[in-house]
Parts: C-alpha cells; structure tokens; sequence
C-alpha cells in the first residue's frame, strides 16, 4: 500500500506509539497515509482507538513477525 510517511516505533511501549503516532498524523495533510510499525501487541487496541478520536481511518492493517502495521488515512 502507499503511504505519505513512515513511522517505526519498534520496540516501544505504550504509550509512547500512541503518543507517536497522534503527533506523526497532525502533521500530515487530510488525505495523506501514515504507516506505522509498532511491536507493542497493545497497539492492536490503542491505535484504532486514537484514529476514531481524530476522525481519521485504518485503510490496512496486519501482523508480522510480531510487528504490527497500520496504514492511518488521515481525515
């Protein structure tokens, strides 16, 4: 899938993704796709929690290897 930015937040726990990714999607545009990579097996809750706060959407998400990746369209 494409995506406008890239954001690795391998190997941290919440809730710093989270806290990452609220910051990495109000820079972007409405529109735009933020891809993110997370490890921390609480993202699978938290991430879909914040996107439906900022009205924005998960086009694609999917696990592998113990990495989470979520493609955000922001609203």
């Amino acid at each position: 899938m494409d995506f406008d930015q890239e954001l690795d937040t391998s190997g941290l726990s919440c809730p710093m993704p989270v806290m990452k990714t609220k910051k990495a999607l109000k820079k972007l545009e409405s529109g735009q796709v933020l891809h993110l990579i997370a490890t921390d097996p609480a993202t699978g809750d938290d991430i879909p929690g914040l996107v439906e706060e900022m009205a924005s959407n998960i086009e694609a998400a999917n696990e592998d290897g113990g990495k989470y990746h979520f493609y955000i369209k922001k609203g």
